[in-house]
C-alpha cells in the first residue's frame, strides 16, 4: 500500500497508514529536512503585538491562568451600544504558541472585528496540549470571554488555524459545533495516529512530540484510543450543516513539508457524506495520485477555479454542501488574507 490510508470499514476509512517500498525510499531521500524545517511557510519572523492586548484567561476547568492575545475594536465594548460584529477564533500551529497570530490579527482590525488567539496549552509537546480536554475548555473559554467582554454576533464566530491549528480547528468543529459560524482550516492533521507514522517513517520530531503528549505511540490499544479522540476524522458527522473551508497544498508530505496531503482529502471525504453528498467523495485512487505523486488527477483537471489574490493558484475546487475543499499550487503554508475573504464571503 502507498501513503493513503485504505479503508478497515465505512466507519473508519483510515486508521493506519503504510508506506509503499518505493514511496518510502523517496521519502527517505527528500524528507529527511522534515526536522530541520518543522512547518514549511508557517514559521516565521512573527511582527510584534502590543502587550496591551496580551492577557489571561482563567481556566474553567482547572482554574489556572492562560494567556491569549484579544482584541476588541474602538467602540465594540459590550458596555456600549451599537451593532453586533464578528468574531475571529485564530489558533496558532504545533510548534508555536499564542503570540505567532500578528497576520491574522491585523486582518481583523482592518475588519472591526473581535479577535482573540488562546494559547491552549502552548505548543504541542506536553500532556496538556495536543487537543487535551483543557486546552479544548480554553478555546471554549476565551470564546466565552471575549463574549462577555465585547459585542459579539454570535452568528458570526469564526475559527481559523493552520498545521497544528487546524488540527485543534477540525477537532474543535466536532466537539462544539453549535459554536461556530464557520470554520477555515489550513493544510490540518485530522488522524493523529496515522501522522505518527508518517513522522515517525520520515524522520520528523512530530512523533516524538506525539509521544510526549500521549505518553507514547498509538500501538497501545489504550493509547490508540486517546489518539483517536484526539482526532477530528472520525467524528466529523457532528459537524453537518457547519461551513467549513480546508485549503491544503499540492505538495505537502513531499521534500520538508510536514503533512500528508490524504489528512485533508479523507477529512473532505468525511464532510462530504456527512453532508449528504457521497458522490462527492474522492476514491482512494484519487486520493493516492494526490497524495504520492503529487499532481491533481486528470480526470479532475479541469475542476478548479481562479481565485483573485491568492498567494498560491488554485490547482482542485470541489464543493459539497456548505463544505469545500480547496489544492493549492504550495506545499505546508497558510494564506490569512484568504481565509478571511473566504468568510467575508459568507455574509456577502
Amino acid at each position: 500500500m502507498c501513503l493513503v490510508l485504505l479503508a478497515r470499514s465505512d466507519a473508519v476509512r483510515l486508521s493506519t497508514v503504510k508506506l509503499s517500498r518505493m514511496f518510502r525510499k523517496r521519502l527517505w531521500g527528500a524528507c529527511f529536512l522534515v526536522a530541520c524545517f518543522p512547518a514549511q511557510g508557517l514559521i516565521a519572523q512573527q511582527p510584534a503585538i502590543d502587550p496591551s492586548l496580551d492577557i489571561a484567561i482563567v481556566s474553567s476547568k482547572d482554574g489556572s491562568p492562560q494567556r491569549a492575545i484579544f482584541y476588541v475594536p474602538p467602540g465594540v465594548a459590550a458596555t456600549t451600544p451599537g451593532p453586533k460584529v464578528p468574531l475571529v477564533v485564530f489558533l496558532h500551529s504545533w510548534s508555536t504558541d499564542y503570540k505567532s497570530v500578528a497576520p491574522a490579527l491585523e486582518e481583523s482590525k482592518s475588519r472591526g472585528w473581535v479577535f482573540v488567539g488562546p494559547n491552549f496549552r502552548g505548543p504541542n509537546e506536553t500532556t496538556e496540549a495536543c487537543a487535551s480536554d483543557l486546552a479544548v475548555q480554553d478555546i471554549l473559554d476565551a470564546v466565552e470571554h471575549a463574549r462577555k467582554q465585547a459585542r459579539v454576533d454570535p452568528q458570526r464566530i469564526y475559527l481559523v488555524g493552520s498545521s497544528g491549528g487546524g488540527h485543534m480547528a477540525l477537532l474543535m468543529a466536532t466537539r462544539a459545533p453549535a459554536v461556530w459560524s464557520a470554520v477555515s482550516t489550513w493544510v490540518p492533521i485530522t488522524d493523529l495516529a496515522a501522522w505518527y507514522e508518517f513522522s515517525k517513517a520520515t524522520g520528523s520530531q512530530y512523533y516524538r512530540m506525539m509521544d510526549q503528549c500521549m505518553g507514547g505511540s498509538p500501538e497501545a490499544p489504550e493509547r490508540a484510543a486517546e489518539y483517536r479522540r484526539r482526532s477530528s476524522l472520525f467524528n466529523l458527522s457532528k459537524t453537518k450543516g457547519l461551513p467549513i473551508a480546508i485549503d491544503s497544498g499540492l505538495r505537502d508530505g513531499h521534500a520538508g513539508a510536514a503533512v500528508p496531503l490524504s489528512q485533508s482529502l479523507l477529512a473532505f471525504n468525511e464532510l462530504a457524506r456527512a453532508n449528504g453528498f457521497p458522490a462527492k467523495a474522492l476514491s482512494l485512487e484519487e486520493i493516492d495520485i494526490f497524495t504520492r505523486e503529487s499532481r491533481v488527477p486528470s480526470a479532475l483537471a479541469e475542476e478548479k477555479e481562479n481565485e483573485t489574490g491568492r498567494r498560491q493558484a488554485v490547482l482542485f475546487r470541489r464543493r459539497a454542501g456548505p463544505v469545500r475543499l480547496t489544492v493549492f499550487d504550495g506545499a505546508h503554508s497558510v494564506d490569512v488574507p484568504a481565509s478571511f475573504r473566504w468568510l467575508d464571503s459568507l455574509t456577502e
